[in-house]
């Protein structure tokens, strides 16, 4: 095993301030929507208004573990998807939910009203065609001062992470699905 290089100069310091900041969660590994969700914890912890949206997974399908918390903790959550697409009955059905949640995320966001808005798995809807991405630039340039946001999917679009202040890339090198392992209510979900 190899030393890490240990620093010899202080990180450089901010100097600016920011009244918000986007924040978008990529890539194929595990962890974008629980990055997202720990950040709701901490934004609610300081007295801060949350709305999260989920496009994704739908509240009948997913019982998902921080909508629970989040509910109780006075987080405005919508579950607007109807599951993956892969499950899905009726594509054109799943492709309206998408809008229809697209348009109450691009109202909250808007009316200037929560300091932190996730659109939790935006990008699937996005990438399959079912929400304009120019739309998604355009709420996300326009938003009110003091309004945070955080998108999460895999292959986030380039101009999505070009207007993003803080990107992080999740890369999976190993997961536990990938050797026959069922998602962990507690651990997955």
């Amino acid at each position: 095993m190899s030393a890490a290089r240990v620093p010899r100069e202080a990180p450089r310091r901010a100097s600016r301030k920011a009244s918000s900041v986007v924040i978008v969660n990529t890539g194929d590994g595990k962890g974008k929507s629980t990055a997202a969700f720990g950040t709701m914890l901490r934004a609610v912890a300081r007295g801060w208004k949350v709305c999260v949206i989920q496009f994704v997974k739908s509240s009948e399908k997913w019982k998902v573990g921080e909508r629970e918390v989040g509910t109780r903790l006075g987080v405005d959550w919508s579950a607007v998807g109807d599951g993956f697409s892969w499950d899905s009955q009726d594509l054109e059905r799943s492709a309206e939910l998408a809008r229809d949640g697209w348009r109450e995320a691009a109202s909250k966001i808007a009316s200037g009203g929560y300091r932190l808005v996730i659109l939790d798995e935006i990008t699937y809807p996005i990438n399959w065609g079912w929400i304009p991405l120019v739309e998604v630039l355009e709420a996300v340039r326009g938003r009110p001062a003091g309004v945070n946001l955080i998108l999460t999917g895999r292959e986030a679009p380039q101009e999505l992470i070009d207007l993003a202040d803080t990107v992080t890339e999740m890369k999976s090198r190993k997961h536990a699905f990938d050797s026959g392992v069922q998602a962990i209510q507690g651990i997955d979900f």
